[in-house]
């Protein structure tokens, strides 16, 4: 019987879509699968018996990919489950940044006892004038998920906008709405737009990827959102940009020690997905991601291995999944050891993704322990599982 455990609380709505058979746990050490959320795991010994982690959400980074990885356990994440409701934080943040709303709310609260504040509000909101974003160029950095909803959401308010992604993947682009101009070109984007919004995973090759060079680009009036992940950011580079006037405003929704009260800095405590319906999408989304690895064998949207379906497990005969290094000779090794044990392969899939390969087989009989610690002893092999 499957057992999962969960990290953090998870929404029962994700929970309660746990098939017959599956059970929660309070231990760890029993755990088949494991849903999380923001606990940190760099630190934690995983069981033999765990198969795979579902992170409910898109950031993995508390989470040692690689080790899982050489240990033969899928991790999961969940993209695009709480995009709707970082695109609307991210709509909501081209309004604060467009408009003085944040410092008129400040100052109605500072002269809350006088009596004549409707009088004196009069004289001072001349202050907080601000800007229609309406006619407005915005860049969209990375047209994912994300980035494509705040894309075509923007061009419904009026906005003109451009994207720039030189990944953007087929499914993505067919997201997208023709009316966005696409920029193959990031020092480009940064010099013509009134606002910038940046959507791209923190990689070590996007860390920092706006710097000195591309704050210096941007107009002095621009309005620049980071609702991803804050080591994108040159900081020291945007702290100098915001005091030199060289930055209209920076808005984020990480609050980074120095940052927090820098000049024209809106800085949110991390609230992007920070809504009911996120939750309960990201948490009903990993549950069916990790139930389909552990009757299946099937992944999807994972971080560490790759992506592999072969619909259901077969009724007769048996499913076999191979987690190894992406090293050649390893499939003939596995098929080999079949061979001289007259066992046919009716249906084999093979993947790999950078230094990591998945190998789902359907067999036309179940495998003897003494075949499944042959594959297991071959070199680069992590895990040999049979599904069913």
């Amino acid at each position: 019987m499957p057992k999962i455990h969960c990290l953090n609380n998870i929404s029962k709505k994700g929970t309660d879509q746990l098939p017959a058979g599956y059970s929660l746990t309070d231990s760890l050490d029993e755990a088949t699968g494991i849903l999380v959320r923001s606990a940190k795991l760099h630190d934690t010994q995983f069981p033999p018996s765990l198969l795979a982690i579902a992170r409910a959400g898109a950031g993995v980074n508390n989470i040692p990919l690689d080790r899982c990885a050489d240990e033969g356990i899928v991790v999961f994440n969940t993209p695009g489950a709480n995009a709707n409701a970082v695109k609307e934080l991210v709509l909501c943040s081209l309004f604060l940044g467009s408009r003085g709303i944040i410092d008129g709310v400040e100052w109605c609260k500072e002269n809350a006892d006088d009596e004549n504040i409707a009088k004196a509000a009069e004289k001072a909101k001349k202050a907080f004038a601000g800007r229609e974003i309406q006619g407005k160029k915005l860049g969209v950095i990375g047209l994912g998920a994300i980035g494509a909803l705040v894309a075509n959401a923007a061009l419904e308010l009026g906005m003109e906008v451009y994207g720039y992604d030189p990944y953007v993947s087929v499914n993505a682009a067919w997201r997208i709405s023709s009316q966005v101009h696409h920029l193959t070109n990031l020092d480009d984007l940064c010099g013509q737009c009134d606002y910038i919004t940046i959507h791209v995973p923190a990689m070590d090759s996007t860390k920092g990827m706006i710097g000195k060079h591309e704050l210096s680009l941007m107009k002095d009036d621009a309005v620049f959102l980071n609702f991803s992940r804050d080591k994108l950011v040159d900081i020291p580079a945007l702290e100098e940009a915001l005091e030199q006037g060289k930055l209209g405003r920076y808005i984020t929704d990480f609050a980074v020690p120095g940052l927090v009260g820098t000049k024209n800095t809106i800085v949110l405590p991390h609230l992007g997905a920070s809504t009911a319906e996120a939750e309960e999408n990201c948490a009903v989304m990993a549950v069916h991601e990790l139930v389909d690895y552990v009757d299946n064998g099937n992944i999807r949207n994972s971080v560490n291995y790759p992506a592999c379906d072969m619909g259901p497990a077969p009724e007769t005969g048996s499913r076999v999944a191979i987690l190894h290094n992406n090293v050649p000779g390893i499939i003939s090794g596995v098929t080999d050891a079949l061979s001289k044990k007259d066992i046919n392969v009716d249906n084999i899939t093979s993947k790999s993704r950078g230094n990591y390969a998945y190998a789902l087989i359907d067999l036309n009989q179940a495998l003897a322990d003494d075949d499944i610690a042959t594959i297991g002893a071959l070199e680069g092999v992590n895990r040999v599982r049979v599904v069913k």
